[in-house]
C-alpha cells in the first residue's frame, strides 16, 4: 500500500514522504488564490480487516475482492469488502487528481489501525503541520462522529498437561458457526452470538460428564466478535448418543435465545479424527471454567450521551498452540480511561482463577467530544445547505486514531465521517452507493469551500 501511494503522488507530481512505521502523507499545494486557506489533513487508513466464510478459498495476499451491486449496496458475500477504510483513501486520492480550485490538503493514510493502532501511535511531531482534521472512517453517512472510545487488548496464556485417551472412546467435533459477527464496537450492543463464548458455555454444562478435551479453537481478529468455533472431544462410546443430544438440545437453547440478535446461530456434533493427546482434566476444567467467567458483551452504557455503549469487552479467539499452550484474546473499550482499565482487570481476574498467564497491550486513548469545534461547525453547515437537513453529531463505541492524534498533536480540530457500511470486520461487508454519493458532494463542498 505505501508504495502504491508513493506512486501514485509521483505520477501526479505531488510531495509525498514515508515514515519509518509505514505512514504516507502526499501533499496537495493550495490552488491559486486559494493559498490563505488552511491546510486541512484528511486521514484514512491502510489495511482492512480480512476475514472470509469457512468455505471461502480467497487468498487476500494474491486475490482481488469479489463483489456485487444489489439492491443499492456494493457487498462482498463472502469475505470483508475493505470498505473500511479503502472508501477513505479512496476519497484522498480522488481529491488529490481533482483540478477543482482548493486549499492547501495533507492526506494522511496511516498503517495497522486495524490491529494495534500503530501507525498513529508512531507518528513523529511535524510529519503533517495542518490544524485540522477530517478522518474518513466513519460508517453512518448523515452522522458525524466528535468522540471515540479507547480500548486495549487483553491476552491470556494457558499452559497445560496432557493424559493418555481412554479407551473405547469416539472422537467428536463440535461446532459453533453461522453467527453475524461484526465489529467489537459498533456491533457490541446487538445481541449477536459470540461463537467462542456460546462454545465454552456448552462444554462447561458438560464438565460433570466423563469427555476429553483435544482441541479448541475459534474466533479471529481481536476488532471482531467471533462468528465460529469448534472442539474436538473424546467421549466414552456408550455416551457418545448422549452427547450428541445435548448438543441438539442446546440448538434449541439458542435458537430461543438469538431468535432476533442472531437467528442464524447453529451448533452441531459430528464424527471427527484427531491425533491430538488430550488436555488433563484438571487442566480443562480451569480452561473452560474461566473462559466461561469471563465476561463478554456491554458492561456500561453512556448516562451523558444516550444509546451510546460506555464500556464493554469482546471475547475474541482462542487457539491451541505448539508446546501445550492455548492463547485467549479479548479486547476492551471504554469512552471513560478508568473503567477501560477496570474492565481489563476484570478480564484478567477470570482468567487468573483458571491459571493463566495474563498480559495486556498498551492500548490507545479515546477521543473526548468538542462541541466548539470550527471543523464540526463547517461540517454541519456545509451539509444542511447541500440536503436541506441537520446531521446527527455522536461519539462512537469504535475505537478512532483521533485520540492518538489529539495525544501528539494538541489542539487539533477534528471530526470523523464518512458513508453508510455495515457489517464491517465480517463476511458480507457492505457500502450503501447512495450514502456514498451524498458523501461525495459533501466532502467535496467542505474542501472546496473551507
Amino acid at each position: 500500500m505505501g508504495e502504491y501511494l508513493l506512486a501514485f503522488a509521483s505520477r501526479l507530481s505531488l510531495e509525498a514522504r514515508q515514515d519509518k512505521a509505514g505512514n504516507v502523507v502526499i501533499v496537495k499545494p493550495a490552488s491559486k488564490g486559494r493559498e490563505n486557506v488552511p491546510t486541512l489533513v484528511l486521514q484514512a487508513h491502510q489495511d482492512m480487516v480480512c476475514e472470509k466464510t469457512p468455505e471461502s478459498t480467497h487468498d487476500f495476499l494474491h486475490d482481488p475482492i469479489p463483489y456485487v451491486i444489489e439492491d443499492g449496496w456494493m457487498i462482498a458475500k463472502e469475505t470483508t469488502l475493505g470498505a473500511d477504510d479503502g472508501i477513505g483513501v479512496a476519497a484522498c486520492l480522488a481529491l488529490l487528481e481533482s483540478n477543482e480550485p482548493m486549499g492547501r490538503l495533507e492526506c494522511l493514510f496511516t498503517i495497522s489501525e486495524e490491529t494495534s493502532m500503530d501507525g498513529a501511535e508512531a507518528l513523529e511531531k511535524g510529519f503533517f503541520s495542518g490544524k485540522t482534521l477530517i478522518n474518513l472512517d466513519s460508517e453512518d453517512e448523515g452522522q458525524f462522529f466528535i468522540g471515540c472510545a479507547g480500548g486495549m487488548d487483553t491476552v491470556a496464556t494457558f499452559k497445560y498437561m496432557t493424559e493418555p485417551l481412554q479407551r473405547g472412546s469416539k472422537i467428536l467435533k463440535i461446532s459453533v458457526s453461522g453467527g453475524l459477527g461484526g465489529h467489537s464496537g459498533d456491533e457490541i450492543n446487538k445481541e449477536r452470538a459470540n461463537a467462542v463464548q456460546q462454545l465454552v458455555r456448552f462444554l462447561y454444562t458438560e464438565l460433570q460428564y466423563d469427555w476429553q478435551l483435544l482441541s479448541i479453537d475459534g474466533g479471529g481478529r481481536p476488532n471482531a466478535i467471533a462468528r465460529d468455533a469448534e472442539a474436538i472431544i473424546a467421549v466414552p462410546e456408550d455416551e457418545a448418543d448422549d452427547m450428541i443430544g445435548d448438543v441438539e438440545a442446546f440448538q434449541k437453547i439458542l435458537s430461543n435465545e438469538f431468535r432476533l440478535g442472531d437467528p442464524g446461530i447453529t451448533i452441531s456434533c459430528a464424527g471427527a479424527q484427531c491425533s491430538l493427546e488430550p488436555v488433563g482434566e484438571e487442566y480443562t476444567v480451569r480452561i473452560i471454567s474461566a473462559l466461561y467467567a469471563c465476561p463478554h458483551g456491554v458492561a456500561a452504557m453512556s448516562l451523558d450521551i444516550p444509546g451510546l455503549v460506555e464500556t464493554s469487552t469482546n471475547l475474541a479467539s482462542i487457539h491451541m498452540e505448539k508446546g501445550k499452550t492455548i492463547k485467549v484474546v479479548t479486547s476492551q473499550r471504554s469512552s471513560v480511561d478508568s473503567a477501560l482499565h477496570a474492565i481489563a482487570q476484570r478480564v484478567e481476574a477470570a482468567l487468573l482463577l483458571g491459571g493463566a498467564d495474563v498480559t495486556h497491550g498498551t492500548g490507545y486513548p479515546g477521543w473526548k467530544p468538542n462541541l466548539d469545534s470550527a471543523i464540526l461547525r463547517t461540517c454541519v453547515a456545509s451539509y444542511k445547505k447541500l440536503f436541506g437537513t441537520d446531521p446527527e453529531v455522536k461519539a462512537i463505541h469504535a475505537g478512532l486514531e483521533c485520540g492518538l492524534f489529539l495525544e501528539k498533536f494538541p489542539g487539533l480540530d477534528m471530526i470523523s465521517i464518512g458513508p453508510t457500511l455495515r457489517g464491517v470486520h465480517a463476511p458480507g461487508e457492505k457500502l450503501e452507493i447512495a450514502s456514498l454519493e451524498r458523501f461525495v458532494k459533501h466532502i467535496d463542498d467542505v474542501v472546496k469551500n473551507l
